[in-house]
């Protein structure tokens, strides 16, 4: 089958690689265009582009695919099916129109719930136990397809979000043969999402970073998870923003909200209704380090409170 495949961060390579070693002819891959990155803002190919380049795909990166731009490109590869994971652009109608088959995208939640941009940091954020892959057949709007095939995963009490996309990414991988088959065969049965249980995953930004401690225990230690590995919690000491990684719920309260003390195990704060652990920081100017280890050179003064 001639398949075109659209995507662009980690989340989308295995996917690609999938399609390939399925023996699909994937005639063209298109991905976003490179970026800087890190202080000194080198200009930094996606992931997707640097797998296809790897092995030899034609690497299309256009700025937008409105207004026929994205026709224009489509055309000439004659595609059977359009395969789309994180490709972080709207489809217009000619380019979902296009393919023999149409356009069908691996979508990291159970819709329909967290349709949009960050369905696997959100659903963390939110603590759900349960996740997964769904396959869908695009139309117009925002991930409302009908659903082609469902995979549950259970996300883990203290998984973080960058974990559980590396695991979503190898159930989205090991999706495609299926996909591929049922295709071809037109042995697929779509099913149409409840609108009544659709929710949204917003966007993520450095915005979301801040935590607050006068919310749950269980709250604070689902954002600080969700938000690894970025855009990352984090709280203000001595006036200085500090990243928090790796926490876990620590029984009780000891203290008012952000009230903070060093156990041997690291960073204990006290929430509205108990206390989470954080095992590990990142201070201004620093790299990132275990907290026991950051505040034995950083002794944390009696009564400090986070904020």
């Amino acid at each position: 089958m001639r398949v075109v495949y659209m995507g662009t961060p980690d989340f989308a390579v295995k996917p690609l690689q999938a399609l390939l070693a399925d023996g699909q002819e994937v005639v063209g891959v298109f991905t976003r265009q490179d970026k800087p990155v890190g202080r000194k803002a080198v200009l930094t190919a996606p992931p997707v582009k640097v797998c296809a380049q790897e092995n030899g795909l034609t690497v299309f990166q256009p700025a937008t695919l409105k207004n026929g731009a994205g026709l224009a490109l489509l055309e000439p590869l004659k595609p059977d099916l359009v395969v789309v994971a994180a490709y972080g652009r709207i489809l217009p109608p000619e380019v979902l129109q296009c393919p023999k088959y149409g356009c069908i995208n691996l979508h990291g939640s159970l819709l329909p719930k967290y349709r949009g941009a960050a369905p696997i940091q959100r659903a963390v954020m939110n603590g759900e136990a349960v996740t997964g892959i769904t396959v869908m057949q695009m139309n117009e709007g925002l991930d409302t397809g009908d659903m082609l095939l469902k995979k549950e995963v259970a996300v883990g009490c203290d998984e973080t979000a960058g974990e559980l996309f590396d695991r979503l990414t190898e159930v989205a991988a090991a999706l495609i043969p299926e996909t591929m088959r049922a295709i071809e065969a037109g042995t697929f049965r779509p099913e149409k999402q409840n609108e009544e249980e659709s929710t949204y995953a917003a966007m993520l930004t450095k915005a979301d970073s801040r935590l607050d401690w006068q919310k749950s225990a269980f709250e604070v230690h689902n954002y600080i998870r969700g938000l690894d590995p970025w855009p990352t919690a984090t709280t203000m000491l001595d006036g200085k923003t500090l990243k928090l990684f790796r926490s876990s719920l620590q029984g009780d309260a000891f203290g008012a909200p952000g009230a903070a003390r060093i156990t041997e195990n690291g960073l204990e704060v006290s929430c509205a209704d108990g206390a989470v652990l954080v095992r590990e920081v990142q201070a201004e100017g620093k790299r990132r380090m275990s907290a026991a280890d950051f505040f034995r050179g950083h002794p944390l003064t009696d009564g400090t409170v986070l904020v």
